[in-house]
């Protein structure tokens, strides 16, 4: 998405131009949410077009109106749209895989190996290590952006590290 795209964006979430909106807190929350949206992006889709349909998402259900923790509400939008995405993506390699009429030896992977191993993750798996390993947010943080428990945030973060140790060869 190009700068165009990006301004378009911005102009729809700050519409009514409110300053204590919470359009205008999603405007300001931007740049952190675009970084949430490349961690939680299937490499197959652009972190822009993500965070573009988390807005438009809720923009159709709804608006802001209402909503207490609006960059929250977007970050748990895209959670919910990459896993959405990525469940279909792995539904349509499945279909390739069973047309396919040459079928080699090897899969053709065009990532280095530790990211490969992040693109194995769930979208909430990559979010919550993310969040809390780069981003140094609390799970209790993570949790209520989530809107899940504390415990269930640590147990995300366990499979994931785990997943990730088996994934490099470190069992």
């Amino acid at each position: 998405m190009g700068g165009f795209g990006v301004w378009m964006m911005m102009a729809i979430v700050s519409e009514r131009r409110r300053p204590d909106s919470s359009e205008a807190l999603l405007v300001r929350s931007y740049p952190a949410l675009r970084r949430y949206a490349a961690v939680a992006a299937p490499p197959e889709v652009a972190p822009d077009d993500l965070l573009h349909d988390a807005i438009v998402a809720v923009l159709r259900s709804g608006g802001f109106d209402g909503i207490e923790y609006p960059a929250a509400y977007v970050k748990r939008a895209m959670v919910n749209l990459a896993s959405n995405e990525r469940r279909r993506l792995g539904r349509r390699r499945s279909a390739i895989r069973a047309l396919s009429a040459d079928v080699s030896g090897h899969d053709d992977d065009s990532y280095p190996s530790d990211l490969a191993h992040l693109a194995e993750l769930s979208a909430k798996e990559r979010v919550v290590l993310f969040a809390h390993y780069v981003d140094g947010d609390s799970f209790e943080t993570i949790a209520q952006d989530l809107d899940l428990r504390p415990s269930s945030v640590r147990q995300i973060a366990t499979r994931a590290r785990r997943a990730l140790r088996r994934l490099n060869g470190d069992d």
